[in-house]
């Protein structure tokens, strides 16, 4: 499965080395990326896949709507129908892309959230 990698600063790489990520998802197996990196993640055909430490999304604003599942704020993009969900108001952006043979993506998002919330530090309050 190609998953771009990204390219986070050196702290954001280290809290991302740090993501300890479950093995099944959604009960998919986890499959192997490509190219390889311990900054993307993938799981199922069609694949959910994860990408630790990308840019903050172009069209993120303060008044944005945002769904919080179990702690984790995600901002969803396309905003009708959301298929990536990047978790904010983190010291590092983690993008989630569930296809939609998924829906609803929240039961994706509460398994992830967990490993994001017990691995990447909240922003200060008021940040995303």
């Amino acid at each position: 499965m190609r998953v771009p990698v990204p390219a986070p600063d050196a702290a954001g790489a280290r809290l991302c080395a740090g993501l300890r990520l479950p093995e099944k998802v959604h009960g998919l197996e986890r499959r192997d990326t490509d190219p390889e990196s311990p900054l993307t993640a993938a799981w199922g055909s069609p694949a959910i896949a994860l990408r630790c430490g990308v840019p903050r999304p172009a069209a993120l604003v303060p008044t944005s709507q945002l769904v919080t599942v179990n702690g984790v704020d995600w901002f969803g993009q396309p905003a009708d129908r959301p298929v990536t969900f990047t978790a904010v108001a983190r010291q590092v952006y983690v993008e989630v892309t569930v296809p939609p043979k998924y829906s609803p993506p929240g039961d994706v998002l509460v398994e992830l959230g967990a490993a994001i919330s017990a691995t990447i530090p909240k922003k200060p309050e008021g940040q995303i």
